[in-house]
């Protein structure tokens, strides 16, 4: 198989180079180690569209942010993304954070951002009211916004591949020999692909594809962010997404609504040799927990849905690393950490036009299909809500989740839509159905039996494959 372009890593980013690469008259193709696209980190983070206000002024990072904040609130909403623009206020719950304010306030400025406001601790409690006692103030952050982190990266896999990128799952590269005259030859365990370009977006792993191509100048050192998720019952004691004044090693604790109807707490921030390593650990909630009770009281009182966690791909480089080698036909794109999801759109483009500076012919296609993902935010209508779905299929009326109210067409419909779900977390992330508080107890088996339908697997070996990931 030749390309002209192949990308390495399907998770958000990844995704959206391989949309991007898309509308243009190339051959490319898009690997993924895993079994499905976004099913690594992007799928487990906070959910945050960021404007970009706190980023370090002058990085790579700070623009992309900006620009990949404005790309998704504009073509999000067609792909089927769901967005709900809350707004943000960060808290100062001491003299030294109180003091910070005006310097961070200043830092969004120089970032193009000036839709930040003082807010009095009066004021502050009008806005939200469950917060604990104590804050003494804080910014207003007109624009920030939640996301769904799931739709993102399966809406962009999934434009890129109806429009013409060959997606090719669980091929992990495992070698590769560098030619840039004859084109690279990727190995995976079924296939040498063969490419003109590369590009590197393989996230956790990163580093180690990019040793291929050029003597080593950063390092991914994995960091560990544990998070929880409460019951949409939480939902009513949070009005804005809540951000703690940010320190050198993370964004900190946070408390968010999500656009599914639950609250989010975490994450933490714990620097790990695992890559694979994604278990959550008794310290780490506990700390969450205790760093919630001191930020809405009321919230740990409430019943925990879940808990999950994210590895961020950390370098110690405090910036994107994004490095064109265009004498070796290859791109690099890592280091890109917990705004990646934000930035995701705009760093597609950026790599783009730096594949044209180095010589990639970027025509645009004459026709492009453009398919929208069904929205799984509660601010949309779902399909149990509407009566022009049901009349035309009764299976949208026919709830099988019914903690999250998704429906026996909407599980079809995922195992045949172009990017296919084929396990158990694939359903989940593309209609919620087991998010909800049972987990599946009530609908898993339902979900089972429709996955070993659409895939000619045993419900067995359904359930051995979701024990298998949830082992890694």
């Amino acid at each position: 198989m030749y390309f002209d372009v192949a990308v390495i890593g399907a998770g958000v980013v990844g995704s959206a180079i391989a949309n991007e690469l898309a509308q243009y008259e190339l051959r490319a193709v898009l690997i993924e180690a895993g079994s499905d696209v976004g099913a690594g980190t992007s799928k487990a983070n906070t959910a945050i569209l960021h404007t970009g206000f706190d980023a370090k002024p002058g990085t790579l990072e700070a623009t992309l942010v900006r620009r990949g904040h404005q790309l998704l609130n504009e073509r999000g909403p067609a792909l089927g993304i769901a967005i709900e623009r809350l707004g943000a206020l960060l808290v100062a719950w001491d003299d030294e954070q109180l003091a910070r304010l005006p310097e961070i306030a200043t830092n969004a400025a120089h970032n193009r951002y000036t839709a930040v406001r003082t807010v009095p601790t009066g004021e502050l409690y009008q806005l939200d009211p469950h917060l604990a006692p104590g804050a003494l103030g804080a910014l207003a952050i007109r624009d920030e916004a939640i996301i769904c982190p799931f739709t993102t990266p399966l809406a962009l896999a999934t434009a890129a591949v109806v429009n013409g990128v060959q997606l090719l799952l669980e091929s992990p590269v495992q070698q590769i020999t560098v030619d840039p005259d004859a084109g690279h030859g990727l190995q995976t365990p079924t296939a040498t692909i063969r490419a003109r370009y590369v590009v590197n977006a393989a996230g956790l792993h990163s580093d180690v594809i990019d040793r291929f191509f050029a003597p080593p100048t950063f390092s991914v050192t994995p960091r560990r962010g544990e998070l929880i998720v409460f019951d949409k019952l939480a939902r009513s004691l949070i009005g804005h997404i809540l951000l703690p004044v940010p320190t050198k090693v993370s964004k900190g604790v946070l408390v968010t609504p999500t656009v599914f109807g639950n609250v989010l707490l975490g994450p933490t921030a714990e620097d790990i040799d695992d890559r694979d390593d994604s278990r959550s650990t008794a310290p780490g909630l506990s700390a969450l927990l205790e760093k919630g009770e001191r930020l809405v009281p009321a919230l740990v009182r409430e019943e925990v849905t879940a808990v999950y966690v994210g590895l961020r791909a950390a370098t110690e480089h405090g910036d994107y690393q994004i490095n064109f080698h265009p004498d070796r036909r290859y791109v690099c794109v890592a280091g890109i950490r917990s705004t990646g999801l934000t930035a995701s759109m705009a760093i597609a483009e950026y790599v783009a036009e730096g594949l044209a500076d180095a010589g990639v012919s970027l025509r645009r296609r004459d026709h492009l299909r453009a398919p929208q993902m069904p929205n799984l935010g509660e601010n949309a209508p779902r399909p149990y809500q509407r009566a022009d779905l049901i009349a035309e299929n009764p299976d949208y009326g026919r709830i099988v989740c019914h903690c999250e109210r998704v429906t026996h067409a909407e599980i079809v419909a995922a195992t045949r839509s172009p990017v296919p779900a084929r396990s158990i977390d694939a359903v989940r992330r593309r209609t919620r159905a087991l998010l909800g508080r049972c987990q599946g107890f009530y609908c898993g088996a339902t979900v089972c039996a429709l996955l070993s339908a659409a895939t000619g697997r045993s419900v067995a070996e359904i359930l051995a494959a979701e024990s298998a990931d949830e082992r890694r």
